[in-house]
């Protein structure tokens, strides 16, 4: 499995829409997801390497968002039938047992990763309250390996997108998984 980056931040790039079902059993859109303050878009799955290894930080920064007024969403896209693993029943039972708190949603047709260019597992979408991209960038220097002590790049970030509603104009691109997309 060759390991990828997304692109730079494209500053500005407005969020799409959607409507999503949760593993919750809620159906959640765009306008549900975002928080007084911004939005911090998560691609993630169940399987990779990249995310298990980060996992407790994303929920720990999720929790620490919320409270700054970041809304916070993660969506899995990946192909079920390929990866039983990221099936929306797995999904479930990983929201579950981890208490995500951040709704966890499954884009089976896969045309939301599409909408935004998503690219790895996790790819990291941090936009201000005017629904424009500010952030897009790595959660901090750890890729299969958590990293301890690292640098919180995502939040830190995303704090200042809260506060002026601008992001950081140095970023480092995530890294992880392919998304796993479906046979043409």
């Amino acid at each position: 499995m060759a390991a990828l980056q997304p692109p730079v931040c494209e500053f500005g790039w407005r969020a799409p829409d959607f409507a999503l079902p949760a593993t919750d059993g809620r159906l959640v859109d765009l306008a549900l997801a975002r928080g007084p303050k911004g939005l911090l878009l998560m691609f993630i799955c169940n399987h990779c390497p990249f995310v298990r290894a980060v996992l407790d930080r994303i929920i720990r920064d999720a929790r620490e968002l919320a409270s700054l007024g970041v809304g916070c969403v993660a969506i899995s896209s990946n192909d079920p039938v390929a990866y039983p693993e990221d099936a929306f029943e797995s999904m479930q039972q990983l929201a579950q047992e981890h208490a995500l708190p951040f709704p966890y949603l499954f884009d089976e047709t896969q045309a939301v990763a599409r909408a935004y260019g998503a690219v790895c597992t996790p790819d990291f979408f941090g936009f201000n309250a005017s629904g424009e991209l500010q952030y897009r960038g790595r959660l901090d220097a750890s890729g299969r390996v958590a990293v301890a002590d690292a640098r919180r790049d995502l939040f830190e970030a995303m704090r200042e997108i809260a506060a002026t509603g601008q992001g950081p104009r140095e970023q480092i691109a995530s890294i992880g998984c392919s998304i796993k997309w479906r046979d043409a």
